[in-house]
C-alpha cells in the first residue's frame, strides 16, 4: 500500500460504532451507565442467598422493599440520563440522594458498591455540561483575547478596559439588568 491508495469505505459495523459513539458524547452516558450499575448491586443483595458449602445465608431483611424501589429508581434514573440530558442536574442529585438512603435501607448501600457507584455518577452527572456545537466558531486562547466583547477599542489588544463589565453591556443602555430582581 502506498500513501496515495484510497483508503476504504467503512463497513456497517464502523459506520454504527462511529454513530453511538457521536450520541454518547452529546449526553452524560457514563453518568448515567454508573447511576444504572448502582441499583443492581442494591437490588439484588437484600434478596440473596449465598451458598457456602451445606450453608445458606439469607441476606433478606425486613428493608428488602425498600431496597427494590431504590435500585429501581436509580435504573430509570440512570436510563433517563441517556435519553433526557435535560434532566441532568435533576437526575444527579436524585441519584447522590437515593445512594446516601441506600446506606441504611439496603445493607449499607449494596455493600458499598451501589452507594460508591450511585454517588459518582451522580456527581458526574450534576457536573456534565453540553459541549459546543460543531458549527460554533472556535475560540483559541489568542483568538478570545484579541476578540473579547469586554476590550475596549481603543486599547491594547491584550488589556482590559477599566469599567470592567464583562457582559459587552453597560448600564446607560439599560441592557445590564439580568441579575437585578425587578
Amino acid at each position: 500500500m502506498s500513501a496515495e491508495t484510497p483508503a476504504a469505505d467503512p463497513g456497517q459495523f464502523t459506520h454504527r460504532r462511529l454513530q453511538f459513539r457521536a450520541w454518547r458524547g452529546t449526553r452524560p452516558f457514563w453518568a448515567g451507565l454508573l447511576v444504572l450499575l448502582s441499583g443492581f448491586p442494591i437490588m439484588y443483595f437484600p434478596y440473596a442467598h449465598l451458598q457456602v458449602g451445606h450453608l445458606t445465608l439469607a441476606m433478606s431483611t425486613t428493608a428488602g422493599a425498600g431496597s427494590l424501589i431504590i435500585g429501581v429508581l436509580l435504573v430509570v434514573l440512570g436510563v433517563s440520563l441517556w435519553f433526557q440530558k435535560h434532566v441532568r442536574t435533576f437526575a444527579g442529585v436524585a441519584a447522590i440522594l437515593l445512594g446516601l438512603v441506600s446506606l441504611p435501607v439496603s445493607n449499607f448501600g449494596g455493600f458499598i458498591v451501589g452507594f460508591l457507584l450511585a454517588l459518582v455518577g451522580g456527581a458526574m452527572a450534576v457536573s456534565w455540561a453540553p459541549g459546543a456545537p460543531e458549527g460554533a466558531e472556535g475560540t483559541g486562547t489568542g483568538q478570545a483575547a484579541a476578540t473579547g466583547p469586554w476590550l475596549d477599542k481603543g486599547s491594547d489588544a491584550g488589556t482590559l478596559s477599566e469599567s470592567n463589565d464583562l457582559s459587552g453591556t453597560s448600564p446607560a443602555n439599560g441592557a445590564n439588568g439580568r441579575h437585578s430582581a425587578g
